[in-house]
């Protein structure tokens, strides 16, 4: 490897967001294909907040976040469907790892998500990447301008957000270029995460 690749690299590891992490091939391509089947059999509504729907369409188990109460609201159960790529998620997050939200999502192509922190009664979160790949934008306040981090998540992908990368750094996607779904498994702050 030639020194300027080498130093892509590190310069890669060194702009990543602290608790961060990426694991390429999460699952299957034979398990994608079923999840996709399934959440795209979902009743999807568009997403909503507030008084104004967004493009992308969702379906929450477990919780979902109620932007005009401003607080968390019961969900459907958690389909057993799911039952497989939870347990897969929580042994990669750790013995203390207890899914209790799930997020089903469908991007079309042009369809994105702004800047964001996810809700404050949530604690790790990891996001399955189904169906075609996205940039995935993170930045925070570095005096007065952004420090910035893209990671590419690939389809079949498992991304998770903890530490300095959950509750300082924003994150985004931006207009999909082809069809893409996501599944966001969530913890709980008030129980071991």
């Amino acid at each position: 490897m030639g020194l300027i690749a080498q130093l892509a690299l590190f310069s890669e590891e060194t702009d990543r967001p602290e608790g961060l992490q990426y694991t390429a091939e999460f699952i299957s391509p034979a398990e994608e294909r079923e999840l996709i089947a399934h959440v795209s059999a979902l009743p999807l509504q568009p997403f909503q907040f507030g008084a104004h729907q967004g493009k992308r369409r969702v379906a929450s188990f477990g919780f979902r976040y109620d932007y005009t109460l401003r607080r968390l609201q019961q969900a459907d159960p958690i389909p057993g469907w799911l039952e497989a790529v939870i347990g897969k998620v929580e042994t990669h997050g750790g013995p203390s790892t207890r899914i209790a939200q799930v997020l089903c999502t469908e991007y079309e192509v042009g369809v994105g998500i702004g800047w964001h922190r996810d809700k404050p009664q949530f604690g790790r979160i990891f996001g399955l990447s189904l169906g075609a790949s996205c940039k995935f934008r993170f930045r925070r306040p570095a005096g007065e301008k952004w420090q910035r981090y893209t990671l590419a998540a690939a389809p079949r992908s498992l991304y998770m957000m903890s530490g300095a990368s959950r509750q300082i750094w924003e994150h985004s996607i931006p207009a999909v270029e082809a069809k893409r779904y996501s599944i966001t498994f969530r913890t709980m702050t008030d129980r071991k995460s």
